[in-house]
């Protein structure tokens, strides 16, 4: 296998070449204290605040995709062959100023001044591929960005207003497409990358072969897919991660069976959003809640199920829905039931130099009954308190199957098999419920946290199988409930 020992991306309009890079160095710390690019603000350090939005352009088929991204958790060995794109990039005809720059004067967007920018980034995103967005659209590109001064309705009504300002063909990131594709594709060499420094080793994978390998030559290596995880690792617990392995460009194709979906480990959440809106749509609503836009773009369905937490917000629904994955070690493969992959409390069935590489979703049946539901403290781009996924085979009135799963229950994503039992066999009615939900405290004993309480898991977790009957019954419906900007 030929080694580079160099990771090259463009920023802006410039070729970066680094030979001494740490593996844990973020990318918000090189654009700040390296490149003096400090319209890139640090707010929260963990991906939530959106201070420290940029535009991560990937080359994929024949197409150039920009995406934001928190650089405050992107760590810059994950951007070989990408291309930055920060605020200074950002430019109108004649250097005037960009229309979204523009739109956000006109309609006093802007107050303070600090999140403008992280505003303006992840709104130059949403407008790249969608120039005339309705309201709800701004509200999701702008979910993974905070605000303390204006109130958001400015902001909503520049993101609205924005073609007004300019054309989108006219944009230069899409006037000069053609060229950025042909620059990235000179940086492919088809090489292993490793990248050695005082803090460590970083290595990015050629391939899912050479990842393969490179796992089995060390095993000890932490692998980095989004870094929504192990971003915080870092910045927040000031962990040592090294050495590294970046797979973010690996894994991330889709197969769509008519019987099941296959996922790539490395389909990010926002690409598997596509795909489940249009095959799952019970779930989507779910996963329109994970995080904001900038984690959906980079955070993974095989970097949320390796991590173990038992609050993920895919593994619920998956397990509900009879998914498996497979597990890879060297040239060798074992497919294992996601419910039986997850053991203990940071401890799944996964041995050393062993990924995830894919992970395999049946299709309900015209019989089930297929919802998942999240608590949390705010609604937009929160962390799970409990998380309900059901899927019900009702047959005639009664219900012939059931599998239930919760997270943030237990020390791991857990089935309610006990629930489950007091359903199978009966009639699928609110009496029927009710006599199961004492099945609950058989099934769970939630922890108490700064999060929720215990008592308040249990009853959400409870109230989630009431609100499940009642909307799949029809005896009530669930609407949410907003309100236009003017």
């Amino acid at each position: 296998m030929s080694v580079r020992t160099n990771i090259r991306f463009y920023l802006n309009d410039v070729l970066v070449e680094l030979g001494d890079v740490a593996p844990d160095r973020t990318l918000l710390d090189f654009l700040r204290l390296d490149r003096v690019l400090r319209g890139t603000k640090e707010g929260c350090a963990e991906g939530d605040c959106g201070a420290c939005t940029v535009l991560i352009g990937a080359h994929e088929g024949a197409d150039l995709h920009y995406l934001t991204a928190n650089a405050c958790i992107v760590f810059v060995g994950a951007l070989d062959g990408r291309h930055v794109v920060t605020i200074e990039h950002l430019k109108g005809p004649d250097g005037a100023l960009h229309p979204i720059q523009q739109a956000m004067v006109e309609h006093h967007g802007s107050q303070c001044g600090f999140c403008t920018p992280g505003f303006v980034m992840s709104l130059y995103g949403m407008w790249m591929t969608n120039p005339e967005p309705s309201v709800r659209e701004v509200e999701m590109a702008l979910q993974g960005n905070l605000c303390r001064c204006t109130g958001y309705a400015p902001i909503v009504r520049a993101a609205r207003s924005i073609s007004n300002y300019g054309k989108i063909a006219e944009d230069a990131l899409i006037a000069e497409r053609a060229e950025m594709i042909a620059r990235l594709e000179a940086l492919r060499d088809g090489n292993r990358v490793v990248v050695s420094s005082v803090r460590g080793d970083l290595i990015v994978p050629s391939d899912v072969d050479d990842l393969a390998a490179v796992l089995t030559e060390r095993p000890e290596a932490t692998i980095v897919a989004g870094a929504t995880d192990v971003g915080l690792w870092v910045t927040k617990f000031m962990r040592e991660i090294a050495p590294v392995v970046f797979i973010g460009h690996l894994m991330g194709g889709i197969e769509q069976g008519e019987d099941a979906l296959v996922l790539g480990a490395g389909v990010s959440y926002g690409r598997a959003l596509e795909v489940i809106a249009d095959r799952l749509p019970q779930l989507r609503e779910l996963f329109e809640r994970i995080g904001g836009a900038q984690v959906r773009a980079m955070g993974t369905i095989g970097g949320n199920i390796a991590n173990g937490s038992p609050i993920g917000d895919t593994p619920p629904p998956l397990i509900a829905l009879g998914a498996s994955v497979v597990l890879r070690k060297g040239d060798d493969q074992r497919t294992v039931k996601l419910e039986d992959f997850f053991i203990d409390y940071g401890k799944q069935d996964r041995a050393a130099g062993e990924f995830v590489e894919s992970v395999s979703v049946p299709m309900p049946g015209p019989d089930d009954l297929v919802a998942a539901y999240k608590v949390t403290k705010r609604r937009d781009e929160d962390i799970t308190a409990t998380l309900g996924a059901f899927r019900l085979t009702v047959s005639g009135g009664i219900v012939a199957a059931a599998t239930i799963a919760y997270g943030g229950m237990a020390a791991t994503p857990k089935r309610a098999r006990a629930v489950e039992t007091a359903l199978i066999g009966r009639p699928w009615t609110m009496g029927t419920v009710e006599a199961a939900l004492p099945a609950f405290e058989t099934d769970f004993k939630p922890l108490d946290d700064w999060r929720a309480s215990s008592d308040y898991r249990m009853l959400a977790a409870k109230n989630l199988l009431r609100r499940f009957f009642l909307e799949t019954s029809g005896e009530a419906e669930t609407r949410i409930v907003r309100h236009e900007v003017a």
